[in-house]
């Protein structure tokens, strides 16, 4: 229970991307904002339309939950009254925030976590015609790993491109559920020529028993297939690794139980997010301490972030300053 009545704000605003990404050019994002006579938390959502969320509905979702955090709705009774998504993401994450606070404590000493370093992340290059993403990916060819969205057809020309165009980066590959058995078995080889490391969501999430009878040079990551620890079970035997995001998981604490399941259980972790601000990065900087990949570029792709926001020198994270989030950091 709160010390103090709680208050809820909620928020939402729309950050220029610094190129178009598809058709978009900007990001609709939706802040919460928990605070009562001494301390405020913050967490931020980017509605995931594959789960059919929308900027209004998750709004929605988030300020419906005003009367129950007024009433003393806490960060462990949120997991139960609300379901994984952008929303409770919001919420979980301006919890863990304003706790900390009040308990004059980081988030990751909170959590019993260790102490949060700088991280190396994957840099996103969107789908596109092979001549394109090549000279996307030539642009940022100093950063040490490349994560390339494909889309079903001509996706092995599109890794060639890029190949060819960046020599030394490394390679990982996401399929966005665009691809089928049949591609995935025609695929592989020389996707293993191209020296790819990771293929995420190579089918959709509800055609991946598919997966268990294909052998696959290269490991394979769940996405959509994996979503919270209930769904780890479905992922045995067909994936080497799971993408964790907390948009999708519905917060730190779902995500921080997810990834611990994950590795007693042998799995590769990636840890993933929206293009959004660094207020929405800066919590899956704690789960991405140890993961194996992590691609949390998305303010790299905005127009301008917040201020003040995460430090990147290239692909390298800094943790941020208590200011952001996080508590007394």
């Amino acid at each position: 229970m709160a010390p103090h009545p709680q208050r809820l704000t909620v928020t939402r605003r729309a950050w220029p991307l610094a190129t178009a990404h598809g058709v978009e050019t900007a990001v609709d994002v939706v802040v919460a904002e928990i605070s009562d006579v001494e301390s405020r938390g913050r967490g931020e959502g980017v509605p995931l339309r594959r789960y059919g969320e929308s900027i209004d509905s998750v709004v929605a979702a988030v300020e419906a939950m005003k009367g129950a955090v007024f009433s003393g709705l806490d960060r462990d009774t949120l997991q139960q009254a609300m379901p994984p998504g952008a929303a409770r993401n919001a919420l979980d994450c301006a919890f863990w925030d304003i706790d900390a606070k009040r308990a004059y404590r980081s988030v990751a000493e909170l959590a019993g976590l260790g102490a949060v370093g700088p991280v190396v992340t994957a840099f996103t290059v969107a789908c596109d015609t092979p001549e394109r993403m090549a000279e996307h990916a030539a642009a940022h060819r100093a950063r040490p790993l490349l994560r390339l969205e494909l889309g079903g057809d001509g996706d092995v020309e599109r890794v060639r491109a890029v190949r060819q165009a960046v020599p030394a980066s490394r390679l990982i590959v996401d399929a966005q559920e665009r691809w089928s058995e049949a591609q995935l078995r025609a695929f592989m080889p020389a996707l293993a020529d191209c020296r790819v490391e990771l293929i995420e969501q190579p089918l959709p999430a509800d055609a991946d028993d598919a997966l268990a009878g294909v052998e696959h040079a290269i490991p394979l990551c769940a996405d959509e297939s994996c979503r919270t620890v209930g769904d780890l079970d479905r992922v045995d035997g067909k994936y080497a690794a799971i993408t964790i995001k907390l948009d999708k998981a519905g917060g730190l604490t779902e995500a921080i139980a997810l990834a611990a399941v994950a590795r007693r259980r042998g799995l590769r972790i990636m840890v993933g997010g929206s293009i959004g601000t660094s207020l929405g990065i800066v919590p899956a900087l704690l789960v991405a301490q140890g993961a194996d990949v992590v691609a949390l570029d998305g303010p790299l792709h905005l127009a301008s972030d917040r201020v003040p926001g995460l430090r990147y020198e290239g692909s390298t994270i800094f943790p941020p300053g208590p200011e952001l989030w996080g508590g007394v950091g």
